[in-house]
C-alpha cells in the first residue's frame, strides 16, 4: 500500500529534468521529490532504444529502492521507448511527459498541425505522433529535431544572437508546415522558452501557443495523485527534493540551479 507521505521518484539522464521537478514543486507544494541525473550516461537522446531501456530501468530500480510511490519520467527519450516496460517490471505507477505533451498540444491547437521540437531520439522514435494518434484522429504532427538546444541551455546560452539562430533554423520547417502549436519536446528546452517563443511569433506566427511538456506533465501527476488520495496532505518538514547523481556532483550543482529555479544544496553521488 502506497503511502500518500512517500516521496515522488524523479529521474532523467542529466539536468533537463529538473524543469519538471520545478513544475512539480509548484503544483504539488507538500511533495518530497527523489530526483535522480543519470549524469555517468548523458545523453539518452543518441543512444538506442535497447540502451535507453536497459538505463532506464537501472534508474527506476533505484528510485523504487528509495520507497517512492510513483515514479515520473522527466525525459522525452524515456518517455518514448521505456513506460511500458517499466510498469510491467516496477510495481509503482510510471508516468512519462509524452503523453501529457500531446494532451496539452491538442487542446491547443485550431488547426491540428503540431509542431513538435525535441531530440533526434525522440523524434525518431515517432512518441509524440503514436501519442497524438491515439487521442484524434484529425491532428498531424511535424517533428524537428533541436539537438543544440540542449548544450545551449546547460552553458546558460539562453539569450543573444547564437541561440537565437539556432532557434530560428530548427524553427524554419514547422513554420513551412503551418504549425500553430509548438511543444518543447525535450524537458532542456523550457530554459529557453522566452528565446523560443520570441522567435516563434516572429517567424510562425502570433496565434501559435507553445506548450511545455513540464508544466503538462506536473498537472497529469497532480491530477494522478488526487485521484488515487496519494497526495501528500501535509508539507513536508524536511528539505522538499533531494538530488541524486551518478558522476559530476560538483558540475551538476553548479548548473542545476538554473534549471530548478533555485538555490541548491548537497548533491548525492551513487553508482548504478
Amino acid at each position: 500500500m502506497m503511502r500518500a507521505d512517500a516521496p515522488l521518484g524523479v529521474f532523467d539522464s542529466g539536468l533537463g529534468g529538473l524543469t519538471v521537478v520545478r513544475a512539480l514543486r509548484a503544483a504539488l507544494p507538500n511533495e518530497r521529490i527523489v530526483y535522480l541525473g543519470d549524469t555517468a550516461r548523458v545523453p539518452y537522446g543518441t543512444k538506442g532504444s535497447n540502451t535507453v531501456v536497459k538505463y532506464a530501468l537501472s534508474c527506476a530500480r533505484y528510485l523504487v529502492g528509495e520507497n517512492v510511490k510513483a515514479l515520473v519520467i522527466a525525459c522525452n527519450t524515456v518517455s518514448a521507448v521505456a513506460p511500458e516496460r517499466l510498469r510491467v517490471e516496477l510495481d509503482v505507477p510510471v508516468l512519462g511527459v509524452v503523453e501529457p505533451g500531446a494532451r496539452a498540444a491538442l487542446a491547443a491547437t485550431k488547426t491540428g498541425r503540431i509542431g513538435v521540437l525535441a531530440t533526434a531520439g525522440t523524434i525518431g522514435s515517432l512518441a509524440y505522433p503514436r501519442a497524438v494518434a491515439q487521442m484524434s484522429t484529425r491532428a498531424e504532427v511535424v517533428g524537428q529535431a533541436a539537438p543544440l538546444l540542449v548544450p545551449l541551455a546547460e552553458e546558460g546560452w539562453v539569450e543573444g544572437e547564437v541561440p537565437r539562430l539556432v532557434v530560428r533554423r530548427y524553427l524554419e520547417p514547422l513554420a513551412c508546415a503551418g504549425v500553430d502549436v509548438v511543444v518543447l519536446g525535450c524537458t532542456h528546452y523550457p530554459i529557453l522558452r522566452p528565446l523560443i517563443e520570441s522567435e516563434v511569433h516572429a517567424r510562425v506566427g502570433h496565434h501559435v501557443a507553445v506548450v511545455d511538456s513540464a508544466h503538462a506533465t506536473a498537472n497529469d501527476v497532480r491530477s494522478f495523485l488526487l485521484a488515487r488520495e496519494l497526495a501528500n496532505p501535509r508539507p513536508c518538514s524536511t528539505d522538499s527534493v533531494r538530488l541524486i547523481v551518478t558522476d559530476l556532483p560538483r558540475t551538476f550543482r553548479e548548473v542545476a540551479s538554473r534549471f530548478l529555479g533555485d538555490d541548491v544544496g548537497e548533491v548525492e553521488q551513487v553508482d548504478l
